[in-house]
């Protein structure tokens, strides 16, 4: 996306938030402050329904939903440390003020952090529980609007950021399930109550 079509972009968005009711407002600065928190609801809840799965691949998929995620974000901070965007709050002219307080200087623009950790836990919870989708998908979009809506971001930093934190995901999780899947057996086989109570019992245990 163009800088200047981004920027315009930008403005459109920030001038749409400022005509919303009070309320609204208010409800997107609760949302893009404290939302990610969702997702770390729906990790555990994922784990808990994979330990009554019986087999390995469920739990591993589960514990590793989290885990890409915070691989995604190492990412997402790599490409926010070597690429050295300034946030529109301060950069775009003419643009409404920011909804939120705006970053301070140094806190680099692109790409947006948030997007990346929703844009990744929406993958890897998909991947987990295929039927969360329908949850996961929509959620991480309005995660990523409310960064342009309460104006801490451009809208390619979130696109970007959606993109990345998905994709690191999806490859974290395929590289990962077949050795997590094989710990996770080689764990329930070691008969530790703790371990056995934090994987599920299996299917051989569960059939005696």
């Amino acid at each position: 996306m163009d800088s200047s079509d981004s920027f315009g972009l930008y403005r459109a968005i920030t001038d749409f938030a400022h005509r919303t009711p009070s309320w609204v407002q208010s409800a997107v600065a609760i949302w893009t402050t404290y939302g990610l928190l969702l997702f770390g609801v729906l990790f555990a809840a994922v784990w808990w329904r994979s330990r009554g799965r019986g087999a390995a691949r469920p739990v591993a998929l589960a514990l590793l939903a989290p885990v890409a995620t915070a691989v995604a974000y190492g990412a997402s901070e790599f490409v926010k440390y070597t690429v050295d965007e300034e946030r529109p709050c301060r950069a775009v002219v003419g643009a409404a003020a920011p909804l939120v307080p705006c970053p301070g200087p140094g806190d680099g623009s692109f790409p947006s952090n948030h997007a990346a950790l929703a844009g990744a836990a929406a993958v890897a919870l998909t991947l987990a529980v295929r039927r969360l989708a329908p949850l996961t998908v929509p959620l991480a979009l309005l995660m990523a609007f409310s960064r342009v809506f309460v104006g801490v971001h451009h809208p390619h930093d979130v696109a970007f950021g959606l993109m990345l934190g998905g994709a690191v995901a999806a490859l974290a999780v395929l590289a990962l399930t077949g050795p997590t899947g094989a710990v996770v057996t080689a764990a329930r086989a070691g008969g530790i109550p703790a371990v056995i109570w934090f994987t599920g019992r299996g299917p051989a245990r569960r059939a005696k």
